[in-house]
């Protein structure tokens, strides 16, 4: 039966073989046109500027029309939606945003089949091409095969390819193999602000009937082999705001007759890390063991799944455009992460980090304010590889590209699953689609032609494979 059914889901997407290079070709109705409904579907969404990261109402506004565009797609795919409104966030500088909604839909409702809910996010990170992009971020351009844009391959790609899988089972007149439920968000790469209120809430509602989770929300270990996910780091964000006063100094009328902000807060980055990447916050590694070698791949892999890691993201108040403005920053902020890894008490992480800080602050006897804060914090995550969607997951992959997956951890964040595994005791498995090269969150994101058609049909034979092992076959 699955053979059968991937024989035609094939001939349903051999419009992706890569005879038409030209995205406006593809899209205009020369191809298949149900082929060419789920081009112009990542085509219209990777077009809205969905970023969550930046607090501006613009953006805020755009996130609500992608969120809009997601509920009327899956309304066309048959599914019951609902558009939770989620009220406001507060800011640290006192302003007020509207949270976009999140999206709850459902598709079948059969108690003989298993219900598989899949989560995605339709924010991206800002992207501009002024930034080393090749092409434009909103607009998805192929070229060679590749398909680029924000939001391409995290995570606006790989919802769609849910829905056409879905949708393939109607086409070909298959009776749907599991029910389905979808949860789409529009903050993840923000924290995933107020995702999980709403999930405690539909505890006993909503997720009641979800047997399984899959999120398809990160990448392959390779260009070509598919990847199974069982594991991710937490993240834990950090501000340190160093203040003098409220307003800028001229440098020439104050410059050596005063300690700079600037220069303290540059003292308190450095103080942070080594440059062999090992943290020198005392205690942080209480909890974990740690070898500072790099010598195989295999602790490379050790050092990006299984330790903790502090990066520096920026200085909020510094003069970062081009040209020569000569002033001393009044207040700079510091901004900072640890990727935490399991048996990392977050509570303590925090006290931590806020001790260390104080403690070099303190040294530089100086009269300027300093006060550290953690503002965002995630636990990291572990599966069950033994549970059931991760064996029909293997067949699923054996069946589509012929080969046994990767079965790796992830060295991101992926709030969800932490979230769902401890609030409703459901089986999380991630089921990623994109390529180790498709360089999410980057310049010149991208989705490989290839993965997308693979993946859609890699998601099709994993609701065969998990109806028929839920069932006992």
């Amino acid at each position: 039966m699955i053979f059968l059914f991937l024989f035609f889901l094939e001939k349903k997407l051999t419009w992706e073989r890569g005879i038409q290079k030209d995205l406006g070709l593809l899209c205009a109705g020369h191809l298949d046109p149900k082929s060419q409904l789920s081009c112009s579907t990542l085509k219209e969404w990777v077009a809205v500027e969905s970023n969550s990261i930046q607090p501006v109402l613009h953006f805020r506004q755009e996130l609500f029309r992608m969120m809009a565009m997601a509920a009327d797609k899956l309304r066309r795919l048959g599914a019951s939606v609902e558009s939770r409104d989620l009220g406001s966030q507060q800011l640290p500088n006192g302003q007020s945003l509207p949270i976009p909604p999140i999206i709850l839909a459902e598709l079948g409702n059969d108690p003989k089949k298993p219900t598989v809910c899949l989560y995605g996010h339709l924010d991206v990170q800002p992207a501009q091409e002024s930034e080393g992009w090749l092409t434009d971020p909103y607009t998805l351009t192929e070229v060679d095969g590749k398909l680029y844009g924000r939001g391409s391959v995290d995570n606006k790609g790989p919802v769609p390819a849910w829905i056409h899988a879905v949708s393939a089972f109607r086409d070909l007149e298959q009776d749907l193999p599991v029910n389905f439920k979808f949860i789409l968000e529009g903050m993840e790469e923000a924290g995933s602000v107020a995702l999980e209120e709403l999930i405690k809430k539909e505890k006993d509602r909503f997720f009641s009937s979800v047997d399984y989770i899959v999120i398809s929300d990160n990448l392959w270990l390779s260009q070509t082999k598919p990847a199974l996910t069982y594991g991710t780091r937490g993240n834990s964000y950090c501000r340190s705001p160093v203040r003098c006063r409220d307003q800028d100094f001229h440098s020439g009328t104050f410059g050596g007759i005063l300690n700079e902000p600037m220069a303290d807060l540059v003292a308190l980055l450095g103080s942070l890390v080594d440059s062999s990447g090992h943290i020198l916050i005392p205690g942080i590694y209480d909890q974990v063991f740690r070898k500072f070698l790099f010598d195989t791949k295999e602790e490379i892999l050790m050092h990006l799944w299984r330790y903790p890691s502090l990066s520096i993201h920026g200085i909020e108040g510094a003069f970062d455009e081009p040209g020569t403005k000569t002033v001393i920053p009044g207040q700079v902020i510091g901004k900072f992460s640890i990727r935490l890894v399991p048996h990392m008490n977050m509570s303590v992480v925090e006290k931590q980090v806020t001790n260390h800080l104080e403690d070099v602050f303190s040294k530089r006897n100086i009269s300027h304010r300093m006060a550290a804060s953690m503002t965002l914090g995630l636990q990291p995550w572990i599966a069950n590889i033994n549970d059931m969607q991760y064996l029909a997951a293997k067949r699923a992959i054996s069946r589509v590209f012929g080969t046994e997956p990767d079965m790796m951890r992830d060295g991101s964040t992926i709030p969800i699953a932490k979230m769902i595994q401890d609030l409703i005791q459901k089986s999380v498995m991630m089921l990623p689609l994109g390529a180790v090269d498709d360089g999410e969150r980057s310049q010149n994101e991208k989705i490989n032609r290839w993965n997308y058609i693979e993946g859609s049909k890699l998601f099709a034979a994993f609701f065969l494979e998990i109806a028929k092992l839920h069932s006992g076959q």
